[in-house]
């Protein structure tokens, strides 16, 4: 039981990149398609994802916190590991960048959270 708890320890503390790494083993090697993955995929697609794939490195910009500006501020708190009036005060000068010259899968998985907790979100 000890090992199922820190096994879940280990995997709540995963960064977004490692987030990343986990999903590709897991579709690669067993077949799996985690859902956050599917979710990332879908948000960024449509003709933009087309010219985005000739960059190589991207920058998420945080345009709006929207409707849920406290759950965006604890995960922009989370993503960038900043502390939490840190955190607030790029959601508060929002258009801000979150995470500068990151890979595209980051970029879309990183949009894909913040959508999902209401902000609006652009990648560069």
């Amino acid at each position: 039981m000890a090992d199922l708890k820190e096994f879940a320890e280990q995997l709540v503390n995963l960064t977004v990149k490692e987030v990343n790494e986990l999903a590709t083993i897991l579709k690669d090697e067993y077949g799996i398609e985690p859902a956050a993955a599917a979710v990332a995929v879908a948000a960024g697609g449509g003709g933009a994802a087309e010219a985005a794939e000739e960059q190589s490195e991207f920058d998420v910009v945080l345009k709006a916190a929207g409707a849920s500006k406290l759950a965006v501020v604890k995960l922009v708190k989370e993503l960038t590991g900043l502390g939490l009036k840190e955190a607030k005060e790029l959601v508060d000068n929002a258009p801000s960048n979150i995470k500068e010259g990151v890979s595209k899968d980051e970029a879309e998985a990183l949009k894909g959270q913040l959508e999902d907790a209401g902000a609006e979100v652009e990648l560069k």
